[in-house]
């Protein structure tokens, strides 16, 4: 079930390297939302202008708040960070289907790329066993402590080498050689592509949570379909990130095109 509540904004600080984390009290929101699933923002640039899909950061249903993390890139996000505290902000979610989480399994690999970390900070604390995050991050990576906070194990793969082993977050994996019984991802295509290569070399089950671009970011139109094939079928359809997805297996997803 989805909503669309007015909240008012209870935090809005930069946490570094062009991001922002916003706090916003959403009580039927929250109050619904699962890790992997996103809220659509509006601006106060005017209604003609499309809101904002971000993915859900942290979940606090007891407080009715949530928060998102979202990086200064046009002219909606630069109005998001310059928002004061107690700014009403229109929002409709929780959208999307989340990480189907699977506590059979006591090994979990957590894979982020860039803006992609945030949803997997939710997604951890739902998670029972070990925990062993991979960052892939152009340079030094936010929510590094937080994760850190958890309980989980972190391995960092920077571009430009200022953190942890320079390079990708898959040649990080082929260098550390994990355990896993579970992938949990999220972060740009490429590196998503790659990853459900790695994961199904190494027989490991990959859930990717896409972040293709998207209109209306509640399956009214097809701006953020995909080509996905499922198990035990021939051909490919197309599905709706925003609606079908978020997140889906990275086996059944078509990458070559």
């Amino acid at each position: 079930m989805k909503f669309v509540e007015y909240g008012e904004i209870i935090e809005n600080i930069s946490i570094g390297f062009n991001a922002y984390k916003m706090t916003i009290s959403l009580p039927k929101i929250s109050n619904e939302a699962k890790s992997g699933q996103f809220v659509n923002v509006y601006t106060g640039l005017g209604e003609n202008i499309l809101p904002r899909p971000i993915s859900i950061n942290e979940i606090d249903s007891e407080k009715g708040v949530l928060s998102i993390i979202y990086q200064i890139v046009g002219k909606g996000s630069e109005y998001f960070a310059q928002c004061p505290v107690g700014t009403q902000l229109k929002v409709i979610g929780p959208l999307g289907n989340g990480f189907m989480i699977d506590n059979s399994k006591k090994k979990n690999i957590i894979v982020g790329g860039g803006i992609g970390l945030p949803p997997l900070v939710e997604l951890i604390k739902h998670l029972e066993g070990e925990n062993t995050v991979f960052i892939g991050s152009r340079t030094k990576p936010i929510l590094v402590e937080r994760l850190k906070e958890l309980g989980a194990k972190v391995y960092i793969a920077t571009d430009d080498g200022s953190e942890g082993f320079k390079g990708n977050v898959v040649e990080l994996l082929n260098e550390i050689k994990p355990e896993g019984e579970m992938i949990y991802s999220c972060g740009p295509k490429v590196m998503l592509k790659y990853l459900a290569k790695w994961a199904a070399e190494n027989n490991i089950p990959c859930q990717v949570s896409m972040e293709e671009r998207m209109a209306c970011g509640i399956g009214a139109c097809v701006g953020c379909a995909i080509k996905i094939r499922k198990k035990g079928e021939s051909d490919w359809q197309h599905l709706k990130v925003c609606k079908d997805g978020p997140v889906f297996f990275g086996d059944e997803v078509v990458w070559d095109e």
